[in-house]
């Protein structure tokens, strides 16, 4: 990239990040894109673990680091106040608690100026949080077909390809002011709910998986199943909002929970209700001991039998909290933003 290169501004959300704001604005800081091309907006949500003073101290050595306040603690507001403060022809989202390949702000700018792209993204890559056969097997559930399915920016890709979304955006500018900012009714997902706006509108969306992001992978169950839940839960109100077509990777989990339900439910008056629900339960077992047992191979005994509850875990929370986001958006009628910054950190 030269001094010709389009000026670009990265936008950063975060809140309480204090174990993973340096690493992540240490791997941008050492992107190969030129510096006085490049302004970095950390929009924090009022931290406070300690994850201001790291900002403040990187800004005082790097003049194109800046810290802006986001009084209202969301990740979709953060994004619309560095937006509002942006003054680059390329934005793009880079959250806190991931780093970043030396060349992912080029390699991103380039595609976007060669493809003629709206939306140019990359690969997440996850590495286990710790040792531990758990976090080794979460970090293998969270980007494995079965356990997301065709969701390219985690299970990868061998070529650039056109996808309905991506996890961190590279957009031209001019995308926001022709649809719109990010939605602050939905405190995850805001990404999808806007590339799904998007391309209802035309857009276009490249997936290169020579643009790398790394990130740790969750260390529990607990969070993990808290996170997916979070997800499966505004997932009904990305639909309804984006006026989108249902995908499969979207609905099959809520299905699979709901025949659960159903069938279980039945099975103590109609016995047909029985064999239906030992259908169901035999139709996931036998991937689920497959994949299971494929990984067992590749990574050792351990890692596919902690596999055996991870992906159960995995596809149980997002199904029931899609079922339950269903219910307090179109049943409740619940307002989904009121006491939107109290929802729980995922991590």
């Amino acid at each position: 990239m030269t001094a010709e290169s389009p000026r670009v501004s990265v936008i950063v959300p975060c809140r309480n990040e204090g174990d993973w704001i340096a690493p992540c604005l240490e791997s941008i800081v050492r992107n190969e894109y030129p510096k006085d091309r490049l302004e970095v907006l950390v929009v924090d949500g009022m931290s406070d673990d300690g994850t201001r003073a790291t900002v403040a101290r990187y800004a005082d050595q790097y003049p194109f680091i800046r810290l802006l306040d986001n009084p209202r603690r969301i990740t979709p507001a953060a994004l619309n106040i560095g937006l509002a403060a942006a003054a680059g022809d390329v934005v793009m989202r880079m959250d806190a608690h991931y780093e970043y390949a030396g060349n992912y702000i080029p390699l991103s700018v380039a595609w976007l100026q060669r493809s003629g792209a709206d939306n140019v993204g990359g690969v997440l890559i996850f590495r286990p949080a710790n040792s531990t056969a758990v976090a080794r097997a979460v970090a293998l559930a969270v980007c494995h077909p079965f356990g997301i399915g065709n969701a390219y920016y985690r299970i990868g890709a061998t070529e650039p390809r056109w996808v309905d979304t991506v996890a961190f955006g590279c957009y031209r500018r001019e995308v926001f002011q022709r649809i719109g900012t990010f939605d602050e009714a939905l405190v995850r997902n805001q990404d999808i709910e806007l590339n799904r706006r998007l391309t209802r509108q035309g857009g276009r969306i490249l997936l290169v998986p020579e643009v790398v992001v790394y990130g740790r992978a969750r260390d529990s169950l607990r969070k993990l199943a808290r996170m997916y839940f979070q997800y499966g839960y505004y997932n009904p109100l990305v639909i309804w909002k984006s006026r989108s077509r249902v995908t499969s990777r979207q609905i099959v989990t809520p299905a699979f929970v709901l025949s659960l339900l159903v069938a279980a439910a039945l099975a103590a008056w109609l016995p047909p209700a029985r064999w239906l629900l030992a259908a169901i339960l035999c139709a996931y077992a036998v991937p689920l001991v497959l994949f299971s047992a494929a990984a067992a191979v590749r990574h050792g005994p351990r890692c596919g039998l902690a596999l055996l509850v991870i992906f159960p875990t995995l596809h149980l929370s997002h199904g029931l909290g899609f079922l339950k986001g269903l219910l307090d958006v179109f049943v409740l009628r619940r307002n989904l933003a009121k006491n939107a910054a109290n929802v729980p950190l995922s991590r």
